[in-house]
């Protein structure tokens, strides 16, 4: 049986092993695949594995021999799951592999909003503050965490798991869920609209998946309702933000910051507004790249395969 890997490099980059995907058949590993050799390179496997290489219906339907694809993702968008549906193809995702990790993650992001570490490690590298005639100094607003509102927008595995680090830094928790489910025992938790939550909240912070109508989810109008003190956190995916209302909101003043590890096109060659934003900080999506997370995922993804090759497919989506 062939297996085909369409783009391995950004899971395992040489610190992990495809040896138990091995066992399982002839595997070919390609670091990268450009969309236009998605076919091409998928002829003649049963099982594919892929992260962002995408399978359109006409992709799909040019490939008689596939049986199963495994995302290498929490977010399945890039997979026409009824095409593949139609075509009989089974289709599953990791769902649960980085829980702690993005939410390490988006932390970090608020915490650098709040304190500028970076910023002022190069001041203090650059001489600032051997040449400050006070024992101390700050470029930026010092904020305290405690007692201000954490907005959650979308209350799964994630948002849950960063609600709890965030209530863990004394905040009081606001979380919206299209289908909510449990909350949070034992910490200042409450259930709100997303309009309410948006507008106050003191970090609106984004989990929710990428659906149409999750898409610009964060327009100029929403944006527009939160507290100008506030920030906005996106370790999700990136078109839940219309940049260019964002930038615009920055640059105006209309919210304080921004913390973004996804945007709509990765990696961004067109560039993005968000570049030259004000108090914007932008990271290359490396929310769920700790080896530790990285090597839950891979482990779950070839569990995924071989319970598909036993007849007995788990988190599957199509």
């Amino acid at each position: 049986m062939r297996i085909a890997v369409l783009d391995g490099y950004c899971l395992n980059p040489g610190d992990l092993s495809w040896d138990g995907l091995r066992a399982m058949g002839e595997v070919e590993v390609f670091d990268r695949t450009p969309e236009g050799q998605v076919a091409e390179r998928a002829a003649g496997a049963a099982v594919v594995l892929t992260n962002k290489s995408p399978f359109s219906a006409a992709t799909l339907a040019a490939l008689p021999d596939l049986k199963y694809i495994g995302v290498l993702a929490t977010g399945y968008n890039i997979i026409d799951v009824e095409a593949a549906r139609q075509q009989g193809v089974v289709v599953t995702n990791v769902p649960s592999y980085g829980s702690h990790t993005v939410a390490q993650m988006t932390m970090a992001l608020l915490l650098e909003l709040c304190h500028g570490v970076g910023a002022h490690s190069e001041a203090v590298r650059a001489g600032e503050w051997t040449r400050n005639p006070d024992w101390s100094f700050w470029h930026s607003r010092q904020v305290e965490l405690a007692g201000k509102q954490f907005g959650v927008v979308g209350f799964g595995r994630i948002g849950r798991q960063t609600a709890i680090a965030a209530a863990g830094f004394g905040m009081r928790i606001a979380a919206y869920d299209a289908k909510p489910t449990e909350g949070l025992a034992g910490v200042d938790f409450a259930w709100m609209g997303l309009e309410e939550l948006i507008a106050t909240s003191d970090v609106v912070s984004l989990h929710c998946p990428l659906f149409p109508d999750t898409k610009d989810l964060m327009n100029r109008e929403r944006i527009a309702r939160m507290k100008p003190s506030a920030f906005l956190l996106n370790t999700s995916r990136g078109p839940l933000i219309v940049e260019q209302d964002l930038a615009d909101a920055l640059n105006n003043g209309v919210i304080a910051g921004a913390g973004i590890d996804v945007l709509p096109q990765e990696p961004p060659v067109n560039g993005s507004p968000l570049f030259s934003a004000k108090n914007c900080i932008v990271t290359p999506h490396i929310a769920w790249a700790t080896l530790e997370a990285r090597g839950r995922l891979m482990e779950i993804a070839i569990n995924n395969v071989r319970a598909f090759l036993a007849g007995a497919p788990v988190n599957q989506v199509s």
